[in-house]
């Protein structure tokens, strides 16, 4: 009888394990059809919606929603954020509602320009430097460097290579990008999921911040009024300078699709200018929308440097208010370079 009772107890709790599964599993008697193909539009299309009725339902209204927002059954993707976005669709019929999504991609509509470029100046860098993060401020280079135990900020004579200010980070932290606003320092962590913000002349630290829903930091710029900061995928989030709490994204695509690994970012003449890991160019991305304008060619400086065994990719970018030139090196890289920029 006991053993009775326990396998009836038993086939019960299956049972209602199994009502409870299938009734949180119910399909929606619709689904949103778009002109998409394979899922994917390009910015300068419209977005056509559709209803597919499965069980021929008597539909009183049906409300869209993309990204939060209302839209109508054609949508003009024109100025929209690249990227993958989810539609969904609201529908009432019967004194009933049901929702349905889907995701659409939306790609750039012109192909990225293809730049190489000029050299101007060579100058000493430190080779044991695994540079994460370069920037001016005032005339100078300020550098974030990389790896546990061997992480620092530095402020650096870019003519000499003289390190003019240095603090090691605490072993435990792997340090990132930086970037500079309001006279202070704004310096990433790859992995700890903490940055740090110091005084930019002392280099004081003043206070320290979380990250949001992105996970690692890799990068930052910024435009004197919001931080952009790449987490190593294809997001790149805005941040509040006041409050460094991440208020939106933008993901980097081009018109075939999304780029990657995006790394140590500089903000110039209204664009972002960015390293893609393991990758000898940068991209030039619309901070509007994420779409890549263009691409840099930088492989052929790698040849240009001390060959050794830690040599690195290449990875730093600075613009120089004052010369109106781009800087770049690598980790471990013994040269910094000045050039100019050319299109093919």
């Amino acid at each position: 009888m006991n053993t009775f009772k326990a396998l009836t107890i038993i086939f019960l709790s299956l049972a209602i394990v199994s009502c409870r599964s299938n009734s949180g599993q119910k399909k929606s008697d619709f689904s949103i059809k778009t002109n998409a193909e394979k899922g994917n539009i390009s910015v300068s299309e419209t977005l056509n919606l559709s209803l597919e009725n499965k069980k021929n339902h008597i539909i009183d209204s049906v409300i869209y929603i993309l990204d939060g927002k209302k839209i109508g059954e054609a949508f003009d993707l024109n100025g929209h954020k690249l990227g993958k976005h989810t539609v969904e669709a609201t529908v009432y019929f019967n004194n009933q509602k049901q929702t349905t999504n889907t995701n659409v991609t939306i790609l750039n509509n012109e192909t990225p320009k293809i730049y190489t470029f000029r050299i101007i100046n060579e100058y000493p860098h430190d080779i044991t430097s695994y540079t994460q993060g370069l920037e001016f401020y005032n005339d100078t280079i300020y550098e974030s460097t990389g790896q546990y135990r061997e992480s620092k900020l530095r402020k650096v004579d870019y003519k000499s290579g003289n390190v003019l200010k240095n603090i090691n980070l605490a072993d435990e932290y792997f340090g990132e990008g930086l970037t500079i606003l309001n006279n202070k320092v704004y310096q990433l962590t790859w992995q700890e999921n903490i940055g740090f913000v110091y005084d930019v002349n002392t280099f004081d630290k003043l206070s320290s911040f979380k990250y949001g829903n992105s996970k690692e930091g890799w990068g930052l710029c910024n435009d004197d009024d919001i931080i952009y900061k790449s987490d190593g995928t294809e997001k790149i989030w805005l941040l509040n300078p006041d409050t460094l709490v991440e208020q939106d994204y933008i993901q980097v695509y081009t018109n075939k699709g999304k780029i990657g690994r995006i790394n140590e970012l500089e903000w110039i003449n209204g664009q972002i200018y960015a390293n893609i890991y393991q990758k000898n160019g940068v991209a030039i991305i619309n901070p509007k929308n994420g779409a890549v304008v263009g691409v840099i060619d930088f492989s052929s400086l790698k040849k240009k440097v001390a060959q050794h065994d830690k040599l690195d990719v290449l990875n730093g970018i600075a613009f120089n208010p004052k010369t109106k030139t781009i800087f770049v090196t690598g980790k471990r890289w013994d040269k910094l370079f000045e050039v100019e920029i050319v299109e093919k």
